[in-house]
Parts: C-alpha cells; sequence; structure tokens
C-alpha cells in the first residue's frame, strides 16, 4: 500500500470531479460543436481533454515553481480565468461566435474555452497544487494523484464523446438554447471566479 495511497486517489478524484464538472461540460461542448459532425464533435473533445490533462499534468509537475518564477498567485489565476470566461459567456449570448470560420473555432474549442479554463481552470488547478503540497514526497500519495488525474479526464471525454445522443433529442433549436444557458453559466462562473480573486487579494493585502 506504501506505492499507492487510497485516501489520496479518492479525495482527489472526486474533488477535482466536482470542480471539473463532467456533466456541466456538455451544454457549453454541446453549444460549441453540436452543429458539426460526429467525427468533429469526438476530434474536439479529444482535443480539449488532452489539453485539459497536459494543463494540470504541468501543474502538478511545476506548477509551484511556475507560480513562483513568474510572481502569480491564485487569485491572480482566478481573475485570469475569470476574465477569459466572461469573454467566451458574452460569445455565446450574443451569438457572435459563430461567425467565427470553422477551423479557427475547432482549435478554439479544443484549447478554449473548453480545454482551458473550463476543465484546466484555476480551481483544478489550485487544488492539484494544494494535493500535491499534502504529498510531502509520499510516492503513494503521487501516484495516487496522477492515477485521480487521468481517472477525472476519462470521465469527462465519455461526457463529452457520447454528447451526441443529447443532440439526436434536442435536435437544432435545442442547441441554440443550450448556447444561451450554457452562456449564462459560463457568465456565473466567471463573475465567481471574479469575485474569488478579489477577496484572495483582499485577504493576501
Amino acid at each position: 500500500m506504501s506505492f499507492f495511497d487510497v485516501g489520496v486517489f479518492a479525495e482527489a478524484t472526486i474533488t477535482l470531479v466536482v470542480i471539473m464538472d463532467p456533466p456541466g461540460t456538455v451544454p457549453v461542448f454541446l453549444s460549441l460543436v453540436g452543429r458539426k459532425s460526429p467525427g468533429a464533435r469526438a476530434r474536439a473533445a479529444r482535443q480539449a481533454v488532452l489539453v485539459s490533462l497536459l494543463v494540470i499534468t504541468l501543474f502538478a509537475v511545476a506548477g509551484q515553481a511556475i507560480l513562483a518564477y513568474l510572481g502569480i498567485g491564485i487569485p491572480a489565476l482566478q481573475g485570469a480565468g475569470g476574465l477569459l470566461l466572461l469573454l467566451i459567456a458574452l460569445d455565446l449570448l450574443t451569438g457572435k461566435g459563430g461567425t467565427e470560420p470553422e477551423a479557427v473555432e475547432d482549435v478554439n474549442v479544443a484549447l478554449v474555452p473548453l480545454g482551458t479554463p473550463l476543465l484546466a481552470g484555476p480551481g483544478a488547478i489550485a487544488a492539484t497544487i494544494v494535493f500535491v503540497r499534502q504529498a510531502h514526497g509520499h510516492l503513494g500519495a503521487y501516484v495516487a494523484l496522477a492515477l485521480a488525474i487521468i481517472v477525472t479526464h476519462v470521465v469527462i471525454y465519455v461526457f463529452m464523446r457520447y454528447s451526441g445522443l443529447v443532440i439526436r433529442l434536442i435536435r437544432e433549436s435545442g442547441i441554440l438554447l443550450l448556447a444561451k444557458i450554457a452562456g449564462l453559466l459560463l457568465a456565473a462562473i466567471a463573475v465567481q471566479l471574479i469575485a474569488n480573486s478579489v477577496r484572495g487579494f483582499i485577504g493576501g493585502a
């Protein structure tokens, strides 16, 4: 058991799943790629999950060093993520996102907002850094955290990959409605991130 900490695995998996919210990503995912072919949706899901996995892994391995080197705190990370999500939310609410070329839109969907900051956002990054700190050099805790990160992303991929089942039920008009709902939810998440950032700056002052 020294090579695998079950407690850390369970805690990290539950925490990351709650923060990254796989079911909650489905409306945003469908609002952005719901009109595309099944192959394009599968590719976008795969790319978004891989981007998120790479970002989370990077911060798990070198997050503390990166933030310390750049002089960036978690509140600044939350504020930046909140502003970025707010821009995407306004785009969804106003319907201006549909004017972009399809090729550019595919890249944006994989990188922003799905891969980051929606999945690999400030909350997930901060939680990962905290779990790394708590590991205190224990191999079993590191292995458990790594497996928890992988399992969480597998769950997210399954939700995105099979979101096509939802499309068959809601049709085109449903996708348009989801875009507005997703925009509203993203705006709320963005405002909360910005509020957390302000509280963090005030508390650290």
